[in-house]
């Protein structure tokens, strides 16, 4: 089956209530293990914003390393303009732009570190290019050309030649905590469900389930 024709079953089909599962991390991974199964190019990008304490918002596009009950992980520079409003401000949203099947996950909650010795295990299962190019290069920061970048890296490959390359200690996973997850499906006329996965500590589930309106 084409893109084209799951998107329209899935529009078709729709998205009720009785679809969904009570813990919205299984849901996640039902509609993530379906959109792996047809992505083209990068199925785990996902957007993620975040803002300075006085609401100045920021977006770019991360790879999700993994997600369960403690969240959703991604590894970054934490000395990147997205790592310092995280660290000033750890209220984030993730988002999941599945459009070619018609359905986009909004993930809202609060981010924090994950610990050394996981970063240290995600570290060393990188391309050594990549590692190199993660200690050289000074994310966010204003450099004057692309020379400097090649030269920093350069410098960086030629100081570890032989050696593995050490993680750099402001670089590691982040953990985004959700307190709300919603769950978008594409439908005609542009009627779409959308049921929002809301914690709540008094339903044994630890969430309450809402339909929005499009």
């Amino acid at each position: 089956m084409d893109l084209a024709q799951l998107r329209q079953e899935y529009a078709d089909a729709g998205l009720a209530e009785a679809d969904v599962v009570a813990d919205p991390i299984e849901q996640f991974r039902a509609w993530f293990a379906a959109w792996r199964d047809v992505a083209v190019g990068e199925p785990d990008a996902m957007v993620v914003s975040s803002a300075t304490p006085d609401g100045t918002p920021s977006v770019r596009m991360v790879l999700l390393r993994r997600f369960g009950a403690d969240g959703f992980v991604f590894f970054s520079n934490r000395e990147s303009r997205k790592g310092r409003e995280m660290a000033a401000n750890p209220r984030v949203a993730l988002l999941f732009p599945w459009h070619p099947v018609g359905r986009q996950v909004i993930v809202e909650g609060t981010v924090a570190p994950i610990d050394d010795e996981a970063s240290d295990a995600y570290w060393a299962t990188r391309p050594r290019g990549s590692q190199t190019a993660a200690a050289a290069s000074p994310q966010s920061q204003v450099v004057p050309d692309r020379a400097t970048l090649e030269r920093l890296f350069e410098e960086v490959a030629r100081r570890q030649e032989g050696q593995r390359v050490p993680r750099p200690a402001h670089w590691g996973g982040l953990c985004v905590s959700p307190d709300r997850i919603e769950f978008w499906q594409h439908r005609e006329n542009r009627l779409h469900d959308r049921l929002l996965y809301r914690r709540d500590i008094t339903r044994s589930s630890g969430w309450r389930i809402e339909r929005l309106a499009p």
